[in-house]
């Protein structure tokens, strides 16, 4: 009975003649899930879809994940993607919406051996802004005592220091790192060969929000976007290679 009532109420928002604006923080430019400043991407799209089947409509904000979570507790935005209960930001955080498969990556070369996530603590680490809380404690406790550690705000500054030797090993993931590859092709030897370690389980990540009134809506949205198979579809756009 409650489904069948929140179907039929989300129907009417969707029809509504002057959508909700909900205010979304997407991070900074990170393709294929994210292109900064343009209405595309996997997780673009995915958040958009089920937002639409909710009867909101999105406005996007592009920042360093640090900000946007500054924005949130200040209320300046609505919600953030790409976020989950360890980010240590209150909110109301929705059913899962994607999932990232971050490794750990280095220049072949150097020959490294990495099997624990806790042997990142020998090198020099680069990694996303606020993955020291979201990728979980092992991954946290590294950080604390690793000096070499460091997070970058622009995704596309990993694989610079990846190919020009300035750093040990890169943390992200993997069709991030790779589809950058191509921004920096003409900076850096991006056809040097790679070791890939695959230490991290699959991310789950959730969209953050202020009120838990967006975050229902916002969810039985999402389930009306896998129901119908658009979901499938808009993963199959960017998830082919």
């Amino acid at each position: 009975m409650y489904r069948s009532w929140m179907v039929a109420l989300l129907s009417c928002w969707a029809v509504t003649a002057t959508a909700q604006v909900l205010h979304v923080g997407f991070g900074t430019h990170k393709p294929p899930y994210v292109f900064e400043g343009e209405p595309r991407g996997l997780e673009y799209e995915l958040v958009d879809g089920a937002a639409r089947n909710a009867g909101f409509e999105v406005t996007a904000y592009y920042a360093p994940m640090e900000r946007l979570h500054l924005m949130l507790r200040r209320g300046e935005i609505d919600a953030i993607t790409t976020t989950h209960e360890r980010s240590g930001v209150e909110a109301f955080y929705s059913d899962v919406y994607i999932q990232y498969h971050n490794a750990a990556v280095a220049l072949a070369k150097r020959g490294y051996h990495i099997e624990h996530i806790a042997d990142l603590g020998n090198y020099s680490v680069s990694a996303f802004q606020r993955a020291r809380v979201l990728l979980g404690p092992e991954f946290e406790r590294m950080a604390m005592n690793n000096p070499r550690y460091r997070e970058e705000a622009l995704q596309i500054n990993r694989n610079r220091l990846l190919y020009s030797g300035r750093t040990d090993v890169v943390v992200g993931d993997k069709r991030i790192i790779r589809y950058l590859d191509r921004e920096v092709d003409d900076q850096v030897d991006v056809t040097q060969p790679l070791a890939w370690f695959e230490i991290f389980p699959p991310t789950l990540y959730r969209v953050g929000f202020r009120r838990d009134e967006q975050r229902r809506r916002f969810d039985e949205g999402l389930r009306m976007l896998r129901e119908s198979g658009e979901y499938q579809l808009i993963e199959q756009r960017y998830l082919t290679d």
